[in-house]
């Protein structure tokens, strides 16, 4: 009796052992996606930062009548700092900067920035053909490249929205633009977030949906098929529709 009540206590408490190591485990996994989770959301929210002021700088670049337009790196960098406390709610802070990937992403900008110069400064040509997407294109390149394979950013659309085909959705970012950001039940501007495998690899995918505003219809809206400044046919989108999505991967 008494060899019997000491096995069901040996069982019931590796048991509760198991229980404890299992919930340990859990937590440390819910922790990690937490901090998964507020990484991407400061990263997608400092790129769109720094693209906004490429943005609403379009008539200042293509200015023909002007040089030198005051838009170094340092000068994007200090704006889109700016910018994301406007949208954050709150300062950038690059002393929680797990993996340097905030400081990268700047890094990127500045590198960008810098080596437009000449392009953007040119005087006597009027349009430049520097746009929000280039823009955002080339630092997405330069800040997955500083990552080395550890984050990887880039811009992607509705796959009948896409021009460059470098930004074509890849199977996950179209299911998720397909059937979430396009349904009508979806809550509009929420991101989405999971564990998910790319290449083989385990990684974390954060995808935040992007709308179109006005600065955005002049190339992208009505009527569909006109030819717009750049010489791209417009796809005729309309004021709030979605029209494209930022895509982070971060490697695990």
């Amino acid at each position: 009796m008494n060899y019997s009540i000491s096995v069901s206590l040996t069982h019931y408490f590796y048991y509760l052992l198991c229980l404890a190591i299992l919930a340990s485990t859990v937590s440390t996994n819910i922790q990690a996606s937490e901090e998964e989770v507020m990484v991407s959301g400061e990263l997608t929210t400092l790129f769109r930062s720094a693209r906004k002021v490429i943005s609403v700088n379009q008539a200042l670049i293509n200015d023909a009548a002007k040089g030198d337009k005051g838009l170094s790196g340092a000068v994007v960098i200090e704006k889109a700092k700016e910018n994301y406390q406007a949208a954050a709610g709150k300062a950038l802070d690059l002393n929680e900067d797990k993996n340097g990937a905030k400081q990268a992403m700047l890094d990127a900008v500045n590198e960008v920035m810098t080596e437009s110069q000449d392009w953007i400064n040119e005087k006597g040509v009027g349009f430049k053909g520097f746009l929000p997407a280039i823009f955002a294109r080339q630092v997405a390149e330069k800040f997955s490249h500083k990552m080395e394979g550890k984050l990887k950013i880039k811009l992607t659309a509705p796959k009948n929205y896409v021009r460059n085909r470098a930004n074509r959705p890849d199977k996950w970012e179209h299911q998720i633009i397909e059937k979430k950001f396009r349904s009508a039940d979806y809550e509009k501007g929420k991101p989405f977030f999971e564990k998910a495998s790319v290449k083989g690899k385990s990684a974390f995918r954060y995808i935040l949906p992007e709308y179109y505003s006005e600065s955005c219809l002049g190339c992208h809206g009505e009527p569909k098929g006109e030819k717009d400044i750049t010489g791209g046919k417009k796809e005729g989108g309309k004021l709030g529709e979605l029209g494209g999505a930022i895509s982070l991967i971060i490697y695990e």
